[in-house]
C-alpha cells in the first residue's frame, strides 16, 4: 500500500501561500473534525497528470457514496468497515478504470485509521477537471487527513452552499465575479439578486488559475453573500453580460446588463447598472421595457474599421462606450429579419435575394435571432439549419450541432476564434473559427458529466497561459433540466473549472479552404493564412470544402500542395523538397483511388470516419489546362466529367457566407 508521504506528494503545493503551512492545517482539521490519523486517505489521481480529480464516486458493495474533493481525496472512517477488506466501485464522468472480468470497475482496499491509499483513473475528456470554485466543502476531506490547500476558506466562503451561471471579468486591477440564484445554508431559499466576489490577478497575489481561486465574497451583516443587484424590489435579478468603459472623466466603470426575470421564460424588465465602488453594489441607469427571457453571454472586444464594439455575441454588438450600452438603438444584430429587423413571432419575414439565398448584415436596432428564434423559424419551414451563421456540426458523427455558442473570444495560441458551447446537457464542446462569425463548420465534445447538467459556459480568457495554449473555462454543475436520478452532494448547483491543453491532437479541426476570386483569370483556393496575407477577405466567393490545416500533417494523412504560385493547381506529391502544404486530407480508400474517370463513387462504398467526408476532385476544362476542384458531384458547366480523386475534406455545413474580417482582435484585460 502506498505511503502517507507518497499520498501527500499533490501537484500544486507548490503554489500554495506560507502562512498555509502544513501544521496549522493539522490543527484546523482537529478542531474541525477529529485528528488526521482518525481517517484512511483515498486519493483518486489523473494516471496521465498525476493530479487529483475531483468529483469521483467511491461507492461500496452496500451503496454507501463518498464523492473526492477538489484534491482527489476522500477521507473514509465508516464504523464497521475499517481494518478489513472493502471494495470501492470508482467512477467519474469522463474518466474511467479498467474492468475487471465481470465487468465492475473498481478497487478493493483496506482502510486502516492513518493509512492512505492512491487510486489511477484514465481520463477520457479532452479537458481535465481541475476543481470546484463554489460552494461548501470544497477541501473538506483534504483538510480531515490534513492534506495542505490552497484557498483561505476551504470549507465554508460567504456562508455560500450553491451557486448558478458564473460571468466574471478583470477590473481595477482585481479579478470581479458575479453569478446568479446562491443557496445560504440557513434556509432552503437564498439571494436572488446576484451575488458577487473578487480574487486578485494570478502573478499579482493571485492563485494560479491552475490550483484555484481565492474568493474574497461581498458579504452582508451577517457574512451571506449580499445583494449585488439590490433594486428593483420584484424579481429574480440575474447579470447577463459584463463590461468595462470609461466614464465622462475617463475613469474607469464596470457595468452590467441585468435581467430582471418572474420565472425562467418572462422579465418584468431588464436594465442597464453601474457598479457604485463605495456601496459595493450595481445601481440602475437604464430600464428597458423587454420581457424575452435571460441570455448570458461573455463579451469580447474588437475593433472594426477603426471603432471599438463590445461583442454580447458574435452576431450582437455595441459600440464600447456607456452612452452606447444604455442605447438599445446602438445595438447592432447580425440579422436575416426583412422589413424593420424586428421579431414578430410566427409572422417574421425574412429578407432573401432573387435565388432565394438569404441575406445577412449588421443593422443597429435590429433584433437578434438567437437559437430559440431559430428554432421556431426552422419549425416554421421559413429558415434551414444550414441557413444559419454558425451552421456546426460533430467532427466525429457529422450530425447538426443545434445549440448557440456561449463563450468566444479570439486565441493567440490557435490563431483563430475559438468557442465553447453545451450542445446537450452535461457536455461541453470546442470550436474555432477565422472570425468571430465563422465559418465555424465543426466542434469536438470535450467534457461529460453523463446524467447531469453542466450550463452556461464561461471561457476566461484573463487565465490563459503558455500564449493561450491552456486555456480555462468553467460552468455550473447541475442536476436541473437533465435526467440525473440523484444528486451529488456538495457539488451538485455549483461551478467546475476546467482546463484545456489547445495543442492537444485530439484538437486537431478542419478549418474552411476558401475560393477566391482574383481581378482575372482562375479563382485561388487559400486558407486564412494566404487569404489574411494577400488581403483577400473581400474577394472570397465562397468556402469550398473544409480541411485540416497546414502543420497538422501525419501518417494517417494527406497533404495537398499548391503546384503553382497562383494556387490554382494542386497536387499531393510536394512541388519542392521544403514545400509547406496548402491543406491536409484524409486517405482515399482503395476503391475510390481505382475508381474508374467516369467521377462516380464505387460500388462498395469504403468505410468512412466521419459522414461528412466528400471526395475532392480535379476536373479539367477541354480547351485549356486549367483545374477546377471540388466536392460537389459533378462539375460546373464547361468543365470534362471525367475526374481525378485527389484525397477526402469535410462538407461545407452551412450555406450562408459569414465573415466578419473586420473585426481585429483586442487584447484581454488582465
Amino acid at each position: 500500500m502506498p505511503s502517507s508521504s507518497h499520498l501527500f506528494a499533490c501537484p500544486g503545493t507548490a503554489f500554495l501561500p506560507h502562512r498555509l503551512c502544513l501544521a496549522s492545517l493539522l490543527l484546523a482539521a482537529t478542531t474541525l473534525f477529529g485528528a488526521p490519523a482518525d481517517y484512511f486517505a483515498i486519493q483518486v489521481l489523473d494516471d496521465a497528470t498525476g493530479r487529483g480529480v475531483p468529483l469521483v464516486e467511491l461507492r461500496t458493495v452496500n451503496k454507501i457514496a463518498w464523492w473526492t474533493d477538489s484534491n482527489g481525496i476522500v477521507a473514509f472512517d465508516e464504523p464497521g468497515l475499517m481494518d478489513r477488506e472493502v471494495y470501492f466501485h470508482v467512477g467519474s464522468p469522463g474518466y474511467e478504470m479498467p474492468a475487471d472480468g465481470f465487468g465492475y470497475r473498481g478497487v478493493r482496499l483496506r482502510p486502516v485509521a492513518g493509512g492512505s491509499a492512491v487510486i489511477r483513473l484514465h481520463r477520457l475528456n479532452i479537458a481535465e477537471r481541475l476543481y470546484r470554485v463554489t460552494g461548501q466543502g470544497i477541501y473538506a476531506d483534504s483538510i480531515r487527513v490534513g492534506h495542505p490547500v490552497p484557498l483561505k476558506q476551504p470549507t465554508l466562503n460567504g456562508q455560500v452552499m450553491g451557486q448558478d451561471t458564473v460571468i466574471a471579468t478583470p477590473y481595477r486591477g482585481k479579478i470581479y465575479w458575479f453569478w446568479g440564484d446562491t443557496d445560504r445554508p440557513s434556509y432552503p431559499l437564498g439571494n436572488f439578486h446576484a451575488s458577487g466576489a473578487t480574487s486578485e490577478r494570478p502573478g499579482h497575489g493571485g492563485l494560479d488559475p491552475a490550483v484555484g481561486v481565492d474568493l474574497t465574497y461581498f458579504v452582508d451583516d451577517t457574512g451571506f453573500a449580499k445583494a449585488m443587484c439590490p433594486q428593483p424590489a420584484e424579481g429574480l435579478h440575474w447579470i447577463e453580460s459584463l463590461f468595462t468603459v470609461p466614464d465622462e472623466q475617463g475613469g474607469e466603470r464596470l457595468v452590467a446588463r441585468m435581467a430582471n426575470m418572474r420565472d425562467l421564460g418572462y422579465a418584468h424588465d431588464y436594465h442597464l447598472m453601474v457598479f457604485n465602488d463605495e456601496r459595493a453594489c450595481f445601481e440602475s441607469v437604464q430600464r428597458w421595457d423587454v420581457h424575452e427571457g435571460h441570455g448570458s453571454s461573455h463579451p469580447f472586444l474588437a475593433r472594426v474599421d477603426g471603432r471599438l464594439f463590445y461583442y454580447l455575441f458574435p452576431d450582437f454588438r455595441v459600440p464600447a462606450d456607456l452612452k452606447s450600452l444604455a442605447d438599445l438603438s446602438r445595438y447592432e444584430a447580425f440579422t436575416c429579419l426583412a422589413g424593420d429587423g424586428k421579431w414578430h413571432g410566427t409572422d417574421t419575414t425574412l429578407s432573401r435575394d432573387e435565388s432565394g439565398q438569404l441575406r445577412y448584415a449588421w443593422r443597429a436596432g435590429a433584433d437578434r435571432v438567437h437559437a430559440g428564434r431559430v428554432a421556431d423559424l426552422v419549425k416554421a419551414r421559413k429558415l434551414k439549419r444550414e441557413e444559419t451563421w454558425c451552421a456546426l456540426r460533430d467532427f466525429e458523427s457529422g450530425a447538426e450541432l443545434k445549440r448557440g455558442l456561449e463563450s468566444v473570444a479570439w486565441n493567440a495560441f490557435r490563431r483563430r476564434w475559438i468557442a465553447f458551447f453545451a450542445d446537450r446537457p452535461g457536455e461541453a464542446w470546442f470550436a474555432e473559427a477565422d472570425t468571430p462569425l465563422g465559418p465555424w463548420g465543426y466542434g469536438r465534445r470535450i467534457v461529460t458529466h453523463g446524467e447531469y447538467n453542466f450550463y452556461n459556459l464561461a471561457h476566461h480568457p484573463f487565465f490563459d497561459q503558455d500564449g493561450g495554449r491552456l486555456v480555462y473555462f468553467e460552468g455550473t454543475y447541475t442536476a436541473t433540466f437533465s435526467g440525473a436520478r440523484s444528486l451529488t452532494p456538495r457539488y451538485d448547483y455549483n461551478q467546475l473549472m476546467y482546463r484545456l491543453a489547445l495543442d492537444d491532437p485530439r484538437l486537431t479541426l478542419p478549418v474552411a479552404v476558401y475560393r477566391v476570386g482574383p481581378a482575372s483569370g482562375a479563382p485561388h483556393l487559400w486558407q486564412r493564412d494566404q487569404v489574411e496575407a494577400a488581403k483577400a477577405w473581400a474577394q472570397i466567393d465562397e468556402v469550398a470544402w473544409f480541411a485540416l490545416p497546414s502543420q497538422a500533417t501525419s501518417t494517417n494523412t494527406v497533404s495537398v500542395y499548391a503546384v503553382d504560385e497562383a494556387t490554382t493547381v494542386l497536387s499531393t506529391t510536394p512541388p519542392r523538397p521544403d514545400a509547406r502544404p496548402l491543406f491536409v486530407g484524409l486517405p482515399l480508400s482503395e476503391p475510390e483511388r481505382a475508381q474508374d474517370a467516369s467521377g462516380k463513387e464505387p460500388t462498395s462504398a469504403p468505410e468512412r470516419r466521419s459522414p461528412a467526408l466528400r471526395v475532392l476532385r480535379e476536373y479539367h476544362r477541354a480547351n485549356d489546362d486549367a483545374r477546377w476542384y471540388s466536392i460537389a458531384s459533378a462539375p460546373p458547366a464547361g468543365w470534362q466529367p471525367e475526374s481525378r480523386p485527389l484525397c477526402h475534406v469535410w462538407a461545407v455545413p452551412g450555406t450562408v457566407l459569414a465573415l466578419d474580417w473586420k473585426a481585429q482582435s483586442q487584447p484581454a484585460a488582465r
